[in-house]
């Protein structure tokens, strides 16, 4: 039943959020602000006809090829320092701070090093996602019950199987907590550097659009960027739910209801 008053209530936010969207054009003018209407009447004509899928897909090669990329080292890393906590204090600065640099100001700067093509965008997409699941990750392993560890090298188990069936478990939800914020990140970083330089892309039908005073091209753009981020937010999820199926029902209860 919560369920489904979930979804009702999600439905209303989103007939605000139209209605709110709608009122904007009307005060601002169509020519500042594109209607829901026009923008999805546009998003579903360039959909079908192929070019809408083309940049789309071109932007989510970047972002997919970029978060692997970023997400497997930043995954295993925390893995690795889990019995070296002295290592751990020693990189932490650094990882602070290259979590605190502001990613997108790099972008002209992997265009300089990595040139105008996709290796620039994955370059970026990988530099966003690593800082931010290598913190998630590293609260995982940091949130392990010791006594759990413990326990399980009194009967026997080696650091591999340790590893393999409590420290990895534990940490699975924090993994994709991770993943969850920063694979939107990572598709934005895609986004912004097509913007900045690039011939396909949901960032450069942003770019086209702007340069030709189509307001409503730019709108179906991020709507288009939007669905992407819900895809892949979906695809993370249920994920998700697949990995964690040894859980009891009891401790999937919230994710149940914002199922």
């Amino acid at each position: 039943m919560k369920r489904y008053r979930v979804l009702a209530d999600r439905i209303v936010v989103l007939i605000v959020l139209i209605g709110l969207w709608q009122l904007a054009s009307l005060y601002f003018g169509t020519y500042w602000v594109s209607t829901p209407w026009l923008t999805i009447s546009r998003f579903f004509v360039s959909t079908f006809s192929g070019e809408m899928l083309r940049h789309a897909g071109y932007t989510v090669e970047e972002a997919l090829v970029g978060a692997v990329i970023g997400a497997v080292p930043a995954i295993i890393l925390p893995f690795l320092l889990r019995r070296m906590p002295a290592w751990v204090s020693v990189l932490d600065p650094f990882m602070v701070g290259g979590y605190g640099a502001p990613k997108l100001a790099l972008a002209p700067l992997f265009i300089l090093w990595f040139g105008i093509g996709i290796e620039s965008k994955i370059a970026l997409v990988a530099s966003v996602v690593f800082f931010i699941e290598y913190f998630s990750t590293l609260s995982g392993v940091r949130s392990l019950d010791a006594k759990l560890v413990q326990m399980a090298q009194l009967v026997g188990a080696s650091e591999s199987q340790v590893a393999r069936h409590i420290v990895f478990p534990g940490a699975v939800p924090h993994i994709f907590s991770g993943l969850r914020i920063a694979l939107p990140y990572g598709i934005g970083a895609a986004v912004i550097a097509e913007l900045i330089s690039s011939n396909r892309g949901l960032g450069y039908l942003v770019q086209i659009g702007a340069m030709n005073f189509d307001i409503t091209q730019v709108f179906a753009a991020i709507l288009g960027a939007t669905v992407v981020v819900l895809a892949v937010g979906w695809v993370v999820d249920e994920t998700e739910k697949l990995l964690l199926r040894w859980r009891p029902p009891a401790d999937n209860a919230l994710q149940q209801v914002n199922a």
